[in-house]
């Protein structure tokens, strides 16, 4: 539709607006010189079905329908709504807000459903919390309740989070916008250390860039500082600030992206957690293993992103733990892991590998070791059959009804079971 083919003429609101508070949604239809009247009359062009109709409205509506249906257009108060917000000038909007001060229609716009994210975002940065939380008090809560529900998926299924801490939890956890996320950790409450779960959760993401690490960094709070040591993404510059706190050194040395001025200094102070890491190169996991230390090799062992060269150097070792964490690991190449199916003292470490070959797994049901059968219990990759034998065994019937691969088949069965 075109609001200004409407320009002049009236239309006929049936219910309440939905998006704009009635207030607004009249100055709305003022300015672009719509009249609005609450029953059909000579001159309406329009008729429009709001929310909360009464029977008598709905009626009335049913019958101009009947009756001038090849004349008079039918919308929904959604539409009408939207070409509204489409038209409103951000520009003048934000100054009048700014001059005003009018803090109610400011979180009536934040509450509006029909106006543009961006338009959104700057309204939200105007709003002050005045100190307290995002559900201490009604006006908070409203534009907290504001936030969830424009951004949540499905929020349909997850009744009231838009009134719980936990509805930010769960959006930060399931949005891929980086725009929200800035938006989010510039927020007064977030300022407030009763909120560092959600600075803890933005900081581990792959988008929070350095501005946003710097501003985390600048909280000094311990579990979010422990967080931006986990992130991939993490920026030198924060990384440095970092290290220069001792306790941060270890968690950096794994989780940090390898360069070879980081390799070298992780390499001189943490070598052990440095073997964790899952950047390593192929030379940086040779100089490791130069290093002929038993403790370090278990680490390197254990690291899901060791070549095929490097396993073989690490099994020609003859130490069994190492041996054991290497058979566990799931990028060891699947013929070595058919090779150390030979070795009975080895089938422990098997049954917890992913990537060992299902036949083997199956084979390994009929030992009775409790360690592999746990080990089954847990696997995903152990065939559904095993499982289910398995799960008859109290002693694992918990690490069976926790299997992923358990549930996902019970779930596509639905045959009733409780996972």
């Amino acid at each position: 539709m075109n609001l200004k083919e409407l320009k002049d003429k009236k239309i006929v609101l049936f219910g309440k607006s939905r998006a704009f508070g009635m207030d607004e949604f009249l100055a709305q239809l003022k300015f672009h010189k719509i009249g609005l009247v609450s029953e059909f009359e000579d001159g309406v062009e329009l008729i429009v079905e709001g929310k909360m109709m009464t029977p008598y409205e709905q009626k009335a509506s049913d019958e101009l329908y009947e009756k001038e249906f090849y004349r008079l257009k039918f919308i929904p108060i959604d539409v009408l709504e939207k070409e509204l917000a489409k038209e409103i000038d951000e520009n003048t909007l934000l100054m009048s807000l700014k001059l005003s001060h009018d803090k109610e229609r400011l979180r009536n716009f934040i509450q509006n459903g029909a106006i543009s994210d961006k338009l959104f975002f700057k309204l939200l940065k105007m709003y002050k919390w005045g100190g307290e939380d995002f559900f201490e008090n009604d006006s908070n809560r409203d534009v907290s309740a504001a936030i969830i529900l424009r951004f949540y998926k499905n929020i349909e299924r997850n009744h009231n989070v838009q009134y719980a801490t936990s509805g930010f939890i769960h959006l930060i956890a399931q949005t891929h916008s980086k725009e929200l996320i800035e938006a989010l950790l510039e927020l007064e409450p977030l300022q407030n250390s009763a909120n560092s779960k959600i600075k803890t959760l933005i900081a581990m993401r792959n988008d929070c860039d350095e501005k946003m690490q710097t501003a985390l960094y600048n909280s000094m709070d311990e579990s979010v500082l422990e967080a931006l040591c986990r992130n991939e993404n993490l920026s030198k510059n924060v990384l440095f600030k970092l290290l220069s706190i001792e306790r941060y050194a270890d968690d950096l040395a794994q989780h940090a992206k390898l360069d070879d001025e980081l390799f070298e200094r992780f390499l001189q102070n943490n070598p052990l957690e440095l073997a964790k890491n899952g950047t390593l190169t192929q030379e940086m996991q040779e100089r490791l293993i130069a290093l002929d230390d038993k403790a370090i090799n278990l680490s390197l062992a254990s690291n899901e992103n060791i070549g095929a060269s490097v396993v073989k150097k690490l099994l020609s070792c003859g130490s069994f733990e190492i041996k054991s964490a290497i058979y566990k690991n799931p990028t060891t190449p699947v013929e070595m892991l058919k090779e150390a199916y030979k070795e009975k003292q080895n089938h422990i470490s098997l049954a917890h590998n992913e990537s060992t070959p299902s036949y083997i797994l199956s084979a390994m049901a009929d030992e009775l070791d409790a360690e592999i059968l746990k080990g089954l219990a847990k696997n995903p990759s152990t065939p559904i059959e095993v499982l289910y034998q398995l799960q008859l065994d109290s002693r694992f019937a918990r690490a069976v009804k926790e299997n992923p691969t358990f549930g996902r088949h019970i779930q596509q069965e639905n045959i009733g079971w409780e996972v």
